[in-house]
């Protein structure tokens, strides 16, 4: 009995190493974060403080939603722990190719992250009842104004006001039909779900786009073009995005981005874990220091975009703090319209009734 007690002992202690063995070899394996990302997502300073505090090298790869997408299809979801995408761009690809993993939300730190952009990022995000990413920067387009010289100018429609004719500008691209929209009183987004009653929607933005030609001084494709003809007064008011508004505002106080009353348009980059991600621990630990919110703040400083952590703007330098806090204060976030994914054919819809808008006199 002793013998058989022995050689049990025996094989205890040889099984016991042999799964320690194995889990240094598993953490020794995981001490790597692969990155897909844009260019200033990942700042150095962060990447070697994250590296102290948990022995993590984070490896980056700069990337974009397309080239994401190809690499992840290539590899059926191999090759890199941690993708940033778009949020319009994940649940389409995610229901055909199935690149990525669902988010597992007790393991991110989500009272550090701004309520609505987790609300937004879930719903845009939803396949088979799973959610596919997490909130991290954002953008958005409203109106830069005068405010001196059009104080009455509050949302995307009143650049149609006749009062004003000669001094707007907008681009002619589908984020305008989109604004257009939801300033005239429809749900451009919801109706995504019904190809038909999107078509009359576009019909409609069509007529009141082409009744409003007079009043547009041009439609504008140059973001250089556009700040010149703000600052001489040639335009007083127009459709564009926030850093072009505050970069004016810093010039001249009375110019201002304001967010529109029927909501800005938005996009969302998003983290998401690839299907076959070796360190998904890792990417968990790198979502949650990366919005922190001292940590966000050094992003949002340096590229001046938005940033989903709810308290960054503590630790923000004190004239970007002021920009968000003027232009996109919390109950425009709430308010504001997030790009879901753009079903098939859409674009093509839209690009006809811009064509037509376009060639009318």
């Amino acid at each position: 009995m002793k013998k058989v007690l022995l050689i049990l002992f025996a094989l205890l202690i040889l099984t016991a190493g042999f799964a320690f063995a194995t889990a240094e070899k598993e953490v020794s394996e995981n001490t790597t974060l692969r990155l897909l990302t844009w260019g200033g997502y990942a700042p150095e300073g962060l990447i070697a403080q994250f590296k102290e505090e948990t022995g993590i090298t984070v490896e980056v790869i700069k990337s974009n939603n397309e080239e994401m997408i190809s690499k992840l299809r290539a590899t059926r979801g191999g090759g890199f722990d941690l993708a940033q995408p778009s949020q319009d761009r994940i649940s389409a690809v995610q229901a055909e190719f199935g690149i990525y993993q669902p988010i597992d939300w007790s393991k991110v730190d989500t009272a550090q992250l701004d309520p609505s952009l987790v609300a937004a990022v879930k719903k845009n995000t939803l396949v088979d009842g799973e959610t596919y990413g997490v909130p991290h920067v954002y953008g958005t387009s409203g109106l830069i104004v005068n405010t001196k010289l059009a104080p009455n100018i509050k949302d995307y429609k009143d650049l149609l006001n006749p009062m004003y004719t000669g001094r707007v500008s907008y681009r002619m691209k589908r984020p305008t039909l989109i604004a257009m929209g939801y300033s005239l009183g429809y749900d451009p987004f919801e109706l995504y779900n019904d190809l038909d009653e999107y078509q009359k929607f576009l019909d409609a933005i069509g007529i009141a786009l082409i009744a409003a030609k007079p009043v547009v001084r041009n439609y504008y494709d140059n973001s250089d073009q556009l700040l010149e003809s703000l600052r001489s007064g040639e335009l007083i008011a127009a459709m564009a995005w926030e850093q072009a508004g505050w970069k004016l505002h810093d010039e001249n106080p009375d110019i201002d981005y304001i967010a529109p009353t029927s909501g800005p348009l938005a996009w969302v980059d998003t983290f998401a874990i690839p299907a076959k991600s070796e360190n998904v621990a890792g990417a968990y630990a790198w979502i949650n220091f990366i919005l922190r919110p001292e940590n966000a703040a050094v992003f949002t400083n340096a590229e001046k975009y938005g940033t989903a952590s709810k308290d960054a703007g503590k630790y923000l330098d004190p004239a970007i703090a002021d920009n968000f806090a003027r232009g996109l204060p919390p109950e425009a976030l709430a308010n504001t319209n997030w790009y879901p994914t753009v079903p098939a054919g859409l674009e093509e819809m839209e690009g006809k009734v811009m064509d037509k808008i376009r060639a009318s006199n």
